[in-house]
């Protein structure tokens, strides 16, 4: 890959699924070989309310602690399901998909002051991951070893495998948790069980977000209801798909 295939490939990433992957690695990387401190970009509620520390409420989503396979994993799961949402369901309406980040952002950080959590980056990557997957549950997808199921189970499969790991699952739930009540919210009770529209994307994103297609702060229906245009292929993330390609 060229310099220039590399540039053409970045200036085609959706902007908030670029600037989340930069900071992220620009963040993880920089405090893992000395250039940023680590300890300042952690969620530490005595020091955000007493000190006035805001910045970790936004550093603890970019900092992805430890160098290693989790990381790798994780990237890759941010780089692919948020282009997945942001390019798809979300096409054309920058404001909802960014009103979907600050919904999970604003959950994470209320659960992180109850449980708490210092590092909120891989929560946020699995509740975009547990939407992507709800939006297209029937879609069939392919675990490791050839392992395939459909969508709706692979938040599942991602915590059990953790588990075998030697890992607790704790993220993995908590990114499930936070992902279902954006769709539960947003689709599932006002579509499904034809309640209120609990969330609805403030006018004020649509000011410096403008939409470019799509209907203003409605998302489109769940599978269960309508026919949910796929994505080519099916997803591996498994194995054979490197960052950047189709």
């Amino acid at each position: 890959m060229t310099e220039t295939d590399i540039g053409q490939w970045y200036s085609s990433i959706p902007t908030f699924t670029k600037w989340w992957f930069t900071l992220t690695l620009v963040c993880t990387l920089g405090a893992n070989f000395g250039f940023l401190p680590p300890y300042h970009m952690v969620l530490v509620w005595d020091l955000v309310v007493y000190k006035f520390q805001f910045w970790r409420l936004f550093g603890c989503v970019f900092f992805m602690g430890s160098l290693g396979f989790p990381f790798l994993i994780n990237c890759y799961f941010l780089y692919s399901y948020s282009l997945l949402l942001e390019t798809g369901v979300f096409s054309g309406r920058p404001a909802d998909y960014f009103f979907l980040l600050l919904f999970n952002w604003a959950c994470l950080i209320i659960i992180g002051f109850l449980v708490p959590l210092q590092i909120i980056g891989m929560p946020l990557v699995i509740s975009v991951l547990y939407v992507w997957c709800q939006i297209n549950r029937d879609q069939i997808v392919q675990f490791w070893f050839g392992t395939q199921f459909k969508a709706m189970y692979l938040p599942w499969a991602l915590a059990a495998f953790n588990v075998l790991l030697g890992g607790r699952g704790i993220m993995e739930l908590i990114g499930i948790f936070v992902g279902h009540m954006f769709y539960f919210l947003k689709y599932k009770y006002p579509i499904d069980f034809g309640g209120a529209s609990f969330l609805e994307t403030p006018q004020i994103l649509y000011k410096y977000f403008p939409n470019t297609g799509g209907v203003s702060g409605f998302g489109q229906a769940p599978a269960s209801r309508r026919t949910e245009p796929r994505d080519e292929g099916r997803r591996n993330w498994g194995r054979g798909q490197t960052l950047g390609g189709n």
